[in-house]
């Protein structure tokens, strides 16, 4: 490898580190753009690794190089990865080849981490240190000074402060002299950084969730003491339903779960009037609407992460008008990970109405098919089976082993029959999956169908040889 092309490679290796350190930040662990970023940065150092056998980066306060050239330069403070080191104490930092994926992995992570906002208690090299990187290697000035710009400055203050209280004439000179002074000096404004912002939105969201906590109670509070009053209680309702459409729009799906929660046990109160409980039986049906639904999808694709029992509580107390809105977004979703999610609510929520999820089955795209058979199945209501042998003769092989597949599992009048035809079916995977289900009924006759057709395909082998000799 030349040298200009090793400082390009490294490069390459070094801004892949950068970007892998911003989106540990920002997304879970299971989330595939993570997945991708990481694999990405692996892949680059492996490219590297092709041609030499560690790469070594030297670091200074406010640059980072490799073979005595700058690769890296930030003379700012924020998100300054020269200096994130550099305060520590390390100098050199050095990948090996054979470097593993899992090694990259935790040592991104440690990079990630925001120590000025998070609970961390260890500095990086401890960090560093507890994981055992054999491939990673790090030289430490443990007898480092942090340089005067660095010095606390809360220490230098007091000090100084000090000094000066302990000579009142002095102070009453500072005094007299400031009020004399002639030039104003202008303050100098120092501008806001993205983590400034960033900083300041979480502040911002943690308020408006505490204050919505406290609508919802309140809101609740005139609903207990409304009586009846019909005014009060679609005043209530409307509330609580722009309530439901906030929380869910900005992922919160606890305040959600709450305003659920709480109007599920109004309902199921006898202190309740029935005016009152109508409108409970609003509030329980709103979060199941298609904008809500839509609103949910949208939180699912952005990589908001969501408590499992949270989300799971959620999908229970759903009623049966969620079920076509969730199979409308299961189709628009764009990771198998969130589908995966929706599957299982309509597991949940679809067994309140198979009729209305089997409407899914009519849709145009292949896979949403492919997933409604498979959450009947699993559903595993006899009265599936119905609308599986409607869908028997679909245009795609996927969609025709999945329901002969569920067929198999579930039996029922005119399964027999209908997998007897499949074993004529032009594709063959089809027939192998017809084979399959019909031996899964476990009937005598279906073994005596097998055995017939495996018979023909052996006489059809032998009249082809026969023909060709």
């Amino acid at each position: 490898m030349e040298s200009s092309e090793g400082i390009k490679e490294v490069k390459d290796v070094f801004q892949n580190i950068i970007k892998a350190k911003k989106t540990f930040r920002m997304y879970p662990q299971n989330n595939p753009i993570y997945i991708k970023t990481l694999e990405d940065s692996y892949a680059r150092f492996q490219n590297y690794f092709d041609y030499k056998d560690d790469l070594a980066l030297q670091i200074k306060q406010n640059s980072i190089s490799y073979d005595s050239e700058q690769i890296y330069y930030n003379p700012e403070k924020e998100d300054n990865l020269a200096l994130f080191f550099f305060k520590d104490g390390l100098r050199e930092i050095s990948f090996k080849k054979g470097l593993l994926r899992e090694e990259l992995e935790e040592f991104l992570k440690i990079i990630a981490l925001d120590f000025d906002r998070e609970v961390v208690d260890d500095d990086v090299v401890t960090l560093l240190w507890e994981k055992d990187f054999q491939n990673i290697q790090y030289i430490v000035d443990e007898a480092f000074l942090i340089d005067s710009d660095e010095e606390d400055y809360e220490t230098q203050a007091a000090n100084k402060v000090k000094e000066e209280s302990s000579d009142v004439d002095r102070l009453m000179k500072a005094y007299v002299e400031g009020i004399k002074e002639e030039e104003v000096k202008d303050i100098p404004i120092i501008p806001v950084t993205d983590r400034d912002l960033q900083m300041l939105l979480t502040e911002m969201e943690k308020d408006t969730a505490d204050k919505t906590e406290k609508l919802v109670a309140i809101l609740f509070e005139i609903l207990y003491q409304s009586e009846g009053a019909s005014n009060l209680l679609e005043d209530a309702l409307m509330f609580l339903k722009e309530t439901i459409k906030f929380s869910m729009k900005h992922g919160d799906i606890n305040v959600v779960l709450a305003v659920m929660k709480e109007a599920k046990e109004m309902l199921e109160s006898p202190l309740y009037p029935e005016e009152v409980k109508k409108y409970m039986r609003m509030i329980l049906l709103y979060p199941g609407a298609e904008e809500i639904i839509s609103l949910l999808g949208e939180v699912l694709d952005s990589g908001i992460e969501i408590e499992e029992k949270v989300f799971s509580e959620f999908v229970e107390l759903l009623d049966k008008n969620a079920i076509s809105p969730l199979v409308k977004i299961l189709g628009e979703l764009k990771t198998i990970h969130v589908r995966k999610k929706v599957i299982e609510a309509l597991i949940i929520v679809g067994r309140k109405d198979i009729r209305t999820l089997a409407r899914g089955l009519d849709d145009q795209r292949w896979y949403v098919v492919r997933n409604i058979i498979y959450i009947l199945r699993n559903i595993g209501d006899k009265g599936a089976v119905e609308f599986f042998l409607r869908t028997i003769r679909h245009g795609d092989v996927r969609v025709r082993k999945e329901v002969i597949r569920a067929l198999g599992e579930m039996g029922g009048q005119g399964v027999f029959q209908t997998l007897r035809e499949c074993l004529d079916d032009s594709d063959v995977q089809v027939r192998i999956a017809s084979v399959r289900a019909m031996s899964s009924l476990g009937l005598e006759a279906s073994k005596k169908i097998i055995i017939e057709k495996i018979s023909e395909s052996s006489q059809r082998i032998s009249l082809i040889s026969s023909l060709l000799c």
